[in-house]
């Protein structure tokens, strides 16, 4: 078992990662349960995968289930499904003090954290992250939010869970396009300021998508150290840092709206697709060679991934793609910084990027693949 802390003071906690935690998860959450019971909110996917193992395991604990199942899919993180959500919990009579736990994805994770957040002016959660993308990211950090027309995670919050379980051996359920979605999120940590964890992954990401317990459970614990680290040093991402880890999601976010936050691209595939586009573009200004941007672009097409426009199944030209980046919730003062690179573990947070320039990149980007 791996113990990483995450330093923030009064809302510290812990990120526990061991696997088969799940078949020992009363040893984790026992101590969150009131009057032997735990809320569990999961989506109908998670349900019929995973929540069994979590239910004999507290039951043996003589710990009892209430749970509230949702849809599967990023349409979840919606107004709607946030008041069916609070209606639910509310009908539980949750209290301030008690805890509910998170057992799924991103979606899962980010619904049930920005709900925790707001319900009673704020109860506690926790996460049990269910997908390779949500235990190396998005259970890590307090970023909680749902979606809006406009785009995507603009309604939200920064609330901190009390505890992170991870078990790798969840990921055994997951199509492998979904662990390859994720994989998106743990070679970007090699991309921010890690060139050796980069040069790991090329070597390892095989092992990794074929379901390696071993590099598995190593990509999960130095992505998360690595999140963690940041996270504790810039919790609100005030002053630059935690926005490193925004690589590739400017673009990619803008490829998601394009295709309708929908399954035609996973958020993973979008990031990967935008880390793609952010190494060509950087390489485009002179900011990093040419080599470095076909490496990491040769890297994701090999085990996969989306790295250009076509093969995210995107067809909006690149001024309707900067239209939907006008929405990014960076915006500041009429500017969107972007996450470029001046090499490989050597991104950077720019202020000053035309976005015409941007619009006209993507046009020709599209002509030369």
């Amino acid at each position: 078992m791996a113990l990483v802390p995450v330093a923030l003071g009064a809302r510290s906690y812990d990120i526990v990662i061991e696997q088969g935690a799940l078949d020992r998860a009363a040893d984790h959450l026992a101590r969150y349960a009131r009057g032997g019971r735990l809320v569990v909110v999961t989506d109908t996917h998670v349900a019929a995968a995973q929540l069994p193992r979590l239910d004999a395991a507290l039951r043996r604990a003589s710990i009892v289930i209430e749970p509230i199942i949702l849809p599967a899919g990023e349409q979840t993180k919606s107004w709607r499904h946030l008041e069916e959500l609070l209606d639910a919990l509310l009908a539980l009579e949750i209290e301030r003090g008690d805890h509910v736990i998170a057992l799924g994805g991103g979606v899962i994770g980010d619904l049930v954290g920005f709900a925790s957040s707001i319900l009673k002016r704020g109860c506690h959660f926790v996460q049990v992250p269910t997908t390779l993308l949500a235990q190396v990211d998005s259970s890590v950090g307090g970023k909680t939010a749902i979606n809006a027309r406009a785009g995507k995670n603009l309604i939200g919050s920064f609330y901190q869970p009390s505890l992170v379980l991870i078990d790798p051996s969840v990921l055994d359920s997951l199509p492998l396009r979904e662990t390859r979605a994720g994989y998106a999120e743990v070679v970007k940590y090699g991309l921010i300021d890690d060139p050796d964890f980069f040069a790991w992954c090329e070597a390892n990401a095989d092992r990794l998508l074929a379901g390696d317990a071993e590099a598995r459970t190593y990509a999960i614990e130095r992505s998360v150290r690595a999140k963690a680290a940041i996270v504790a040093d810039d919790e609100r991402e005030t002053t630059g840092r935690r926005a490193l880890l925004n690589l590739g999601h400017t673009f990619g976010h803008a490829l998601e709206a394009d295709t309708g936050f929908s399954d035609t691209l996973l958020h993973g595939e979008g990031v990967a697709a935008g880390m793609a586009l952010a190494f060509r573009y950087s390489a485009r200004l002179g900011l990093c060679s040419a080599q470095d941007a076909e490496r990491v672009t040769a890297h994701l097409k090999a085990i996969g991934l989306p790295h250009d426009l076509a093969s995210a199944h995107v067809k909006a030209d690149g001024a309707a793609l900067v239209a939907h980046m006008l929405h990014d919730k960076k915006m500041a003062a009429g500017s969107l910084p972007f996450l470029l690179a001046r090499g490989i573990g050597q991104t950077f947070l720019s202020k000053d990027v035309v976005l015409d320039d941007v619009a006209a990149f993507l046009d020709a980007d599209r002509v030369a693949a």
